[in-house]
């Protein structure tokens, strides 16, 4: 079922586009240097967008959540975000475009959920990593484990 996904996601959708876009964007910001941590953010979301169904977009303090990183990429990473939001909002835009034009068939709907799930990525692409759809269930299920665990030991 996802293959099918992913093959009408690229072809009535044209998410192929959208992976040549943000491919683009990510390696432009990415030779800047200055843009690198967008940029790279920019190629992940590329990955993703070559197969929505098959991979999801998550935060990298969710796979190693007790890693602390460098303060001054931390400082470089805030800047650069601020600097990055209008060309962020433009890539929302044509986001959200996409997904309402999907939403008007009833063919392409179920196309429309992973990726407007995926679209807060264009609003902060720093930190973000493309990991198969079972990485991010078992990393949801360990959540889950760990809010049950605290309501039972109360």
């Amino acid at each position: 079922m996802r293959l099918l996904g992913n093959i009408l996601w690229h072809f009535p959708c044209f998410g192929f586009v959208t992976s040549l876009f943000s491919f683009l964007a990510g390696i432009l910001l990415t030779v800047t240097v200055v843009g690198a941590p967008i940029g790279l953010g920019l190629i992940q979301y590329a990955k993703f967008a070559l197969a929505p169904y098959s991979y999801a977009m998550i935060d990298k303090r969710e796979l190693h959540p007790n890693k602390s990183g460098n303060i001054l990429y931390a400082i470089l990473c805030l800047i650069v975000r601020i600097l990055y939001f209008p060309l962020g909002v433009i890539f929302f835009l044509w986001g959200i475009a996409q997904v309402v034009v999907m939403c008007c068939t009833i063919v392409l709907l179920p196309m429309a959920i992973p990726y407007a799930k995926s679209l807060s990525t264009f609003f902060n692409p720093v930190g973000k990593v493309c990991v198969p759809v079972a990485v991010m269930d078992e990393l949801e299920r360990r959540k889950a484990e760990k809010e049950v665990d605290t309501y039972l030991n109360k």
